[in-house]
């Protein structure tokens, strides 16, 4: 298994390894807030799978090719330690569960979510 956890990320990929602005998704009550802060500024949360490497690799993907200049709050959420919280997402917005998985927010609402390779293909741009 050593040589996909080279290609794909390992299991020990964390979000401290990124230089983007990710804000760590621990609370139910931040679903709250994030939802109430759509209203003035997008928001994006990006629910990751640690332990696959697909995951991994989408995750990497979307931090290497992230828009920098763009104004909004990014964050991440590790499905593993915090499955009740993506459970709470799927209730909260009625999208169906998938990983990885990015949701937009926007007027406390779900205005895109896409998952796996499709991540990558998003604009993001477009819904600020």
């Amino acid at each position: 298994m050593g040589i996909f956890n080279k290609l794909f990320g390992g299991t020990h990929e964390t979000e401290e390894n990124s230089k983007l602005p990710w804000v760590n998704l621990v609370d139910k009550e931040q679903l709250n807030l994030l939802e109430e802060a759509s209203n003035n500024k997008l928001q994006i949360i990006f629910k990751h799978s640690t332990r696959c490497g697909i995951s991994s690799m989408v995750k990497r993907q979307f931090e290497k090719e992230f828009p920098i200049n763009i104004n909004v709050d990014l964050y991440y959420l590790d499905l593993l330690k915090y499955r009740d919280i993506s459970n709470q997402i799927t209730t909260k917005f009625n999208i169906q569960h998938e990983s990885p998985q990015l949701l937009i927010v926007k007027g406390g609402e779900v205005i895109k979510h896409a998952s796996h390779g499709q991540i990558n293909d998003l604009d993001l741009k477009t819904f600020v």
